[in-house]
């Protein structure tokens, strides 16, 4: 659920909005579940590479760099969940803070916050927030500070 009405007619207007699905397994190409399976690898240890990964699930590398920051297991329970996002924002006062806000708005705990000194205008940022009860919908969530003013990119680097 949105927040404010403002941040819903924000996602309506926008022209171009990063959509989540929820599908079964079955209707997932192999080379998705695939880049699943090496990433799964990776953070078991059962890998210490990214090549030894994907050798071992047999896929290229660059399939795995081309999906990896677009496909997520999905967990029916996130709460307690930490999820790590990246972003690229404007250098300009109140950026970060209307971002910070609009994460407190969807009620997620904020863990840490990460941003890098500003190259060229553009900041790189890293955000970690802790999924609660409370929290409201995560892929309204992403949409909304995709909206936002001098937001330019956002990704989930992690979800644990």
């Amino acid at each position: 659920m949105f927040a404010t009405e403002k941040q819903k007619e924000r996602v309506t207007d926008m022209k171009e909005t990063t959509k989540y699905y929820v599908v079964k397994e079955k209707a997932v190409p192999e080379v998705l579940l695939k880049v699943i399976e090496a990433k799964r690898l990776m953070e078991t240890k059962k890998a210490s590479t990214i090549q030894e990964a994907v050798e071992q699930i047999g896929i290229s590398r660059s399939s795995f760099y081309k999906y990896k920051d677009d496909i997520f297991q999905f967990h029916d329970n996130s709460q307690g969940t930490t999820l790590t996002m990246t972003f690229n924002i404007d250098d300009r006062p109140g950026v970060l803070s209307n971002v910070l806000r609009q994460i407190a708005e969807f009620g997620a705990n904020i863990l840490t916050i990460h941003q890098s000194i500003p190259i060229n205008g553009i900041a790189a940022l890293s955000i970690s927030v802790q999924v609660l009860q409370t929290t409201g919908d995560i892929s309204d969530m992403l949409e909304v500070l995709e909206s936002g003013e001098g937001v330019h990119q956002v990704k989930i680097l992690a979800k644990e």
